[in-house]
């Protein structure tokens, strides 16, 4: 066994390996990036080294700065989690030419399953079925639009070096297709540096069921049953769960056993992941890929099953063999688990900020990358905890989930728990009815409850805040009016925009003779500043009313505490440059970028005129495409970046006029 091992990863699976580590007695190494320098996984981590920038590319994808970590901490292995560098051929390899155990599959095997097309060939020699597709060397527009008459619409898009949905598009008619190719090469090239595609035949309504494998170098190979994980957004998993609804024992024991001819096929060693879809109408299954690492859902197999994956991955990388013969693994109960991400629940946009409170359940597994207090960066995947459940059966396991959920609490990021709430409390799922079109069918995220209204008097409180950070560049004082200065002989209207929620709040405020004057859209309150600090704000209502409000700056935003509610309202846009100017014309939108990221297309020019709905331009972050198009029909007046800007979240990136 290993005295030290580094992990090449961070967030949730880096604080997961560690603990295994531990229980081992094996000393953790961590590495980090400029933005994880107070990460929990460094906390915890018995050692932790610098690697580079916050970008991944300049960090935890740079195969030599971790080596170099490796070797100058006296590691003998590397854990490389899931992502990042998990699945590249090359970083195994590279552990292995400087004298590293990887723990995980040697790069052949990798290289073999690693490329979908090279895997589909093998699945196809290894006599595991196939959905019908096009996965040939002939790249070319032409031959992809004849195999794709071929095949018949609708049908996928597939990345061949990709995952997690990148790369991927669901095309519906030949129209589409040149587009849909020409934007999932330009995806995979910035994802995984390999823009080869291949088609598939789009199934209208399967289920995606995955099959867990371990193999040693002993040749013992072994499956532990399956999870299914047909809940998805954008083509990735949100909740999974062991056993299946639907599978019956045979069809269990027919797929777990084509995993493992892939698996010896492709001379597999460690933990690995084989995807299928599964089509209800005749019980037949279709091979999609092999994920050469650990699985995000690992936890509910280990549930299930009662076997720690990630120790059994490091006793397997230091030559031990299987402690058990597939007769002895057997599923216990039912599991369930869901990803809490830091998202917006209803168009699935990463979200940032400083956790202000995350606190979690604790009768039920948790595993999480951050605590109250810490820094979610848009850098890195949105991940912020797993939530696993295990009971006697399903229905017992989705009670037990919805308490667990109910009792989450987490402020300072929009988070996806609404999502999950409704998700679990849905009659299809409870039911068992969970294809990989349930959101879409169910149209789940357009009905979810709309978050009660954030009340005037915490608009009132954030605006008369920042308007005094605005006129000194610093929070307010102790004698708020002595600092004021030149901002309070201005005497003209400060317009403001909130973000509550997908809806815009007005604010216009005024100061007059000590008072402020401010109008929320179109209510006028008049209030008087009793007592000003960074940290706490009391108005003078006109009523007699005396309010008092804690106070807290994350980023852009206010956090207001009023009355026992917490309230982060977004400042959408600061007018500064055009106070009272009653030329300024409302007419004219200035489209934002939803999150930090690069410019990667511009699909008009100054002067266009373009129709409601027209992509305008290509945002490129977390390696996935976001368009931004237009609300209405208009001109374009202004691009303020070029292809390959870096911008900030909020950044203007077209000024279009209505009309």
């Amino acid at each position: 066994m290993f005295a030290r091992l580094l992990i090449a990863n961070r967030g949730e699976i880096a604080v997961r390996i560690i603990r295994a580590c531990h229980a081992l007695g094996i000393a953790a190494i961590a590495v980090y990036s400029e933005a994880d320098r107070r990460a929990l996984h460094v906390r915890l981590a018995d050692e932790a080294l610098p690697i580079g920038p916050a970008p991944a590319s300049e960090s935890y994808l740079r195969i030599e700065a971790i080596i170099e970590a490796a070797l100058r901490s006296g590691a003998q292995a590397i854990h490389p989690g899931y992502g990042f560098l998990a699945e590249r051929a090359t970083f195994a390899r590279a552990c292995r030419d400087a004298g590293l155990t990887f723990v995980g599959p040697p790069p052949e095997a990798i290289e073999a399953l690693g490329d979908k097309i090279a895997a589909r060939r093998l699945a196809l020699a290894a006599g595991v079925p196939i959905a019908p597709g096009y996965h040939g060397a002939d790249q070319s527009d032409e031959t992809l639009a004849r195999e794709a008459e071929r095949i018949g619409f609708p049908l996928l898009i597939k990345a061949s070096a990709g995952g997690g949905g990148r790369g991927m598009r669901i095309v519906q008619r030949a129209d589409d297709l040149p587009a849909a190719v020409e934007s999932a090469r330009r995806e995979a090239r910035a994802a995984f540096g390999d823009d080869t595609i291949f088609l598939e035949k789009l199934l209208a309504r399967p289920r995606h069921i995955e099959v867990q494998i371990l193999a040693d170098s002993h040749g013992n190979y072994v499956y532990l049953f399956e999870r299914e994980c047909s809940i998805q957004r954008r083509h990735q998993k949100i909740v999974e769960e062991s056993p299946s609804p639907v599978l019956t024992a045979r069809q269990r024991e027919m797929i777990g056993e084509a995993a493992v001819r892939l698996a010896r096929a492709a001379g597999y060693v460690n933990a690995g992941t084989a995807e299928f879809l599964y089509d209800e109408t005749d019980g037949s299954f279709a091979f999609l890929e092999v994920n050469t690492r650990l699985q995000v859902e690992h936890p509910v197999t280990e549930a299930v099953t009662g076997i720690d994956l990630v120790q059994l991955q490091i006793a397997i990388a230091g030559g031990a063999r299987l402690p058990f013969r597939q007769d002895d693994v057997q599923q216990r109960g039912h599991a369930i688990e869901v990803r809490l991400c830091a998202e917006d629940p209803v168009t699935f946009l990463p979200t940032g900020g400083r956790l202000t409170r995350f606190d979690l359940p604790g009768d039920i597994r948790c595993d999480t990358g951050v605590e109250t207090g810490d820094e979610v960066t848009l850098y890195y995947d949105s991940l912020l905890a797993k939530l696993i459940v295990h009971a006697d059966d399903r229905a017992a396991a989705i009670a037990r989930l919805r308490a667990a959920l109910d009792a989450c609490a987490v402020e300072g990021v929009t988070t996806n728990l609404p999502l999950l709430r409704a998700i679990v409390a849905h009659p299809a799922f409870i039911a068992g009815e969970t294809t990989t079109d349930f959101l879409t069918t169910h149209t789940i995220p357009q009905h979810l409850p709309v978050p009660a209204p954030i009340p005037d008097e915490a608009l009132l409180a954030a605006s008369v805040a920042d308007v005094q950070l605005l006129a000194h560049g610093r929070a307010a004082t102790r004698d708020p009016w002595s600092a004021l200065g030149p901002w309070r002989m201005l005497r003209a209207d400060m317009p403001l925009h909130y973000r509550d929620g997908e809806n815009e709040r007005s604010v216009r405020i005024t100061e007059d003779t000590g008072e402020w004057r401010v109008e929320i859209d179109g209510r006028v309150y008049v209030t008087g500043v009793l007592e000003a600090h960074p940290d706490r704000l009391t108005l003078r209502m006109a009523d007699g009313r005396i309010e008092r409000f804690a106070m807290a700056r994350d980023g852009e935003a206010q956090v207001v505490e009023w009355r026992g509610q917490r309230f982060h309202l977004v400042r959408a846009t600061l007018e500064i440059g055009r106070l009272g100017s009653a030329g300024h014309s409302h007419s004219r939108a200035g489209l934002e970028a939803p999150m930090p990221g690069t410019i990667a297309r511009i699909l008009v020019r100054e002067g266009d005129r373009v129709a409601a709905h027209q992509p305008l331009v290509v945002l490129e972050a977390m390696k996935m495409e976001h368009i931004v198009a237009a609300p209405h029909d208009g001109i374009v007046l202004r691009l303020p970046y070029a292809i390959g800007a870096l911008v900030a979240k909020g950044a203007t990136l077209v000024e279009l006029e209505e009309g």
